[in-house]
């Protein structure tokens, strides 16, 4: 069942994904629902929900920009969406996971075990306290959370190098918020390049990407605490 929705859904996206990527996502799969039972990763359950709702989803952003050996990193990635997804679409990509909860990363990480990936780093890590190291050494971030997207560019673009791309995952109606956002996007370097739309096959679900092109690096005062994001947003 699993199987066959993702390759039907892949054929629908124009991605050309083989058995053993198939293959990946049915132990990913399991392992999520497995884990689920003693902790909370995620809402969405059964073959047909995680396919589409979780899998295929991710995989779409496939067809929004080019990840091929590229350098990505997936902020507050949770279970691993969409970066474990696009990881195991697109196995040439090199892949950071960060998320803020420790036994959320122990889980990617013996997830990333079974499956075999390498170039992945799991990091127990928020953002806004990341090493300044990892300021602008990524072609892509990306992000399927739900913070709104001027806190989601604060946390997500000073890791974009100049002419990378944050990739931030949304709803139909993105465009007022993609608008509201657009003067904390230029003051840390971005400029929003477009909007794709696109339906999760199987589904009449639509949801977007909104693309940002670094054009310009990150003033060094950003991101700033936590405490000062939330209180005094972008």
């Amino acid at each position: 069942m699993l199987e066959e929705i993702l390759n039907d859904g892949f054929t629908q996206l124009g991605l050309n994904v083989g058995p053993e990527a198939v293959q990946k996502l049915r132990i990913y799969k399991d392992t999520l629902e497995e884990t689920n039972k003693v902790m909370n990763l995620t809402a969405i359950e059964g073959d047909d929900n995680i396919a589409r709702l979780h899998f295929l989803d991710c995989a779409a952003l496939l067809t929004c920009a080019d990840f091929h050996q590229k350098k990505v990193i997936d902020v507050g990635t949770g279970a691993g969406f969409p970066g474990l997804v696009l990881k195991t679409v697109c196995p040439d990509l090199n892949l950071t996971l960060v998320d803020s909860l420790d036994k959320r990363v122990n889980f990617l990480k013996s997830t990333c075990e079974k499956l075999s990936l390498t170039d992945v780093e799991c990091l127990h890590l928020r953002a806004e306290e990341a090493p300044k190291g990892m300021r602008g050494s990524y072609d892509i971030a990306t992000a399927r959370a739900v913070a709104g997207l001027n806190v989601l560019s604060e946390l997500c673009l000073p890791f974009v190098r100049k002419g990378g791309l944050f990739i931030a995952m949304k709803g139909p109606d993105c465009q007022a918020e993609v608008d509201a956002a657009g003067k904390a996007i230029a003051a840390l370097g971005g400029r929003t390049e477009k909007i794709v739309r696109y339906t999760i096959p199987g589904t009449d679900i639509v949801h977007s990407a909104v693309i940002i092109k670094k054009v310009s690096g990150t003033p060094p005062m950003y991101p700033r605490r936590w405490a000062q994001i939330k209180k005094s947003p972008l």
